[in-house]
């Protein structure tokens, strides 16, 4: 059975089916779903659909788009969030210099406190980077994880930042980008890496894996992202299963 570590059932993308999407995940093989923040309305939601349905659990944070909303009141409802039993990660969070859609500076900010709230909470963390490595290495480095540790979702860097990370006590995840014709550098980075330390994803509903490329994403797809990693690393589709996984399991205490 597959995980999918990283999804976005609470997003309206799933408003009108997420019931049909749960039942086809459940027969693709997908034993569990982390439903994966944005913003405060998308964390709560994330963790009402936990509620209902014993496959999810539920992850909170503050993505950069929305850094700018960072102030005392939204990390206080965050650290109340964290304290629900079906959450078991702080994020997204991150930095994203590609839209900022939040200043450098405020993503900078909230990336940072986000950082301290999960080791003062004892919370894994799920980070997102995008076209801010060099940044994203930097605070890490200055700041160093909590014991709970965390994973570089959707990633999407060189394999020697990747290792970096892997230094700093963070995992990697590979979502459907690692399927597609054009990923040489994604597909070095996981045939390099250690099984042990990669987790698979979809991020749902964006990013679908090939041959699904350009339609809505969902759960139900992780193992095509599974495969492609079996294929890269020769190595049979069941151990790939059974390790990412353990992996899943073993980072969000599931």
């Amino acid at each position: 059975m597959w995980i999918d570590s990283h999804c976005h059932l609470n997003d309206e993308a799933f408003a009108a089916d997420c019931e049909e999407v749960l039942e086809r995940a459940g027969a693709a093989g997908v034993e569990a779903m982390i439903v994966v923040g944005f913003d405060l309305p998308s964390s709560e939601r994330a963790i009402q659909l936990a509620e209902r349905h014993e496959p999810l659990r539920a992850a909170v944070g503050i993505h950069p788009h929305d850094a700018k909303i960072w102030d005392a009141e939204v990390a206080g409802r965050l650290r109340q969030l964290l304290g629900h039993p079906r959450v078991v990660a702080l994020g997204e969070i991150g930095l994203d210099y590609h839209y900022n859609y939040s200043a450098p500076e405020q993503q900078r900010i909230a990336f940072k406190a986000q950082l301290q709230l999960a080791a003062d909470c004892d919370k894994p963390v799920i980070i997102h980077n995008r076209e801010a490595h060099q940044d994203t290495l930097m605070i890490l480095t200055e700041q160093p994880l909590g014991a709970a540790g965390g994973v570089m979702h959707c990633y999407s860097g060189s394999l020697p930042m990747a290792e970096s990370f892997l230094k700093l006590g963070l995992h990697i995840s590979l979502a459907g980008p690692v399927t597609f014709a054009n990923a040489a550098k994604l597909r070095e980075v996981a045939a390099a890496l250690p099984l042990a330390k990669l987790l698979v994803e979809t991020d749902s509903p964006y990013l679908a894996p090939h041959p699904w490329r350009g339609r809505r994403n969902e759960p139900g797809y992780v193992g095509f992202v599974g495969a492609k990693l079996a294929e890269i690393k020769e190595l049979p589709l069941a151990e790939v299963m059974e390790q990412t996984t353990a992996n899943t399991r073993r980072l969000f205490r599931l």
